[in-house]
């Protein structure tokens, strides 16, 4: 005989009760890793163009850098030229000096970003002693 009011999942019993609890749980679980796989996705989708936008204008900024330097040259050829200078030698003069302050600059940017990677320390310091934090609390609980 069944009392009045009880439900089908009272006639299951507490083990019953707790796989059904349990597969719910998987089910949402991998339920949020779809949609983490879904979000992470459109982000890497997003992150993937503008890492091209950036390849594509750091190229153009290159080339306009270049053709920016080849006016200096000329710039310079032509008031060396002015000066009484041969037009050969003073496109040489030119270049040679273009070419020497704009190795320099570079060469300092090398030498200051390759200093700066060799003093970079990347240890995770926090993170290694923040995990190793919660491994003794969960050790400790169980």
């Amino acid at each position: 005989m069944t009392v009045a009011g009880t439900s089908n999942s009272d006639k299951q019993g507490l083990p019953a009760q707790l796989k059904g609890l349990v597969g719910d749980l998987s089910a949402l679980f991998r339920q949020e890793v779809e949609l983490a796989k879904t979000e992470a996705g459109e982000r890497l989708e997003s992150a993937v163009h503008g890492g091209q936008l950036l390849a594509i204008g750091a190229i153009l900024a290159i080339g306009a850098l270049g053709v920016l330097l080849a006016a200096i040259v000329v710039a310079i050829a032509g008031a060396l030229e002015s000066m009484g200078m041969d037009a050969g030698l003073a496109n040489t003069v030119a270049a040679v000096t273009v070419a020497i302050v704009v190795g320099g600059i570079g060469w300092a940017m090398i030498s200051s970003g390759v200093k700066k990677l060799k003093t970079s320390n990347f240890k995770m310091n926090r993170t290694a002693h923040s995990l190793s934090e919660d491994a003794n609390a969960v050790k400790e609980r169980f």
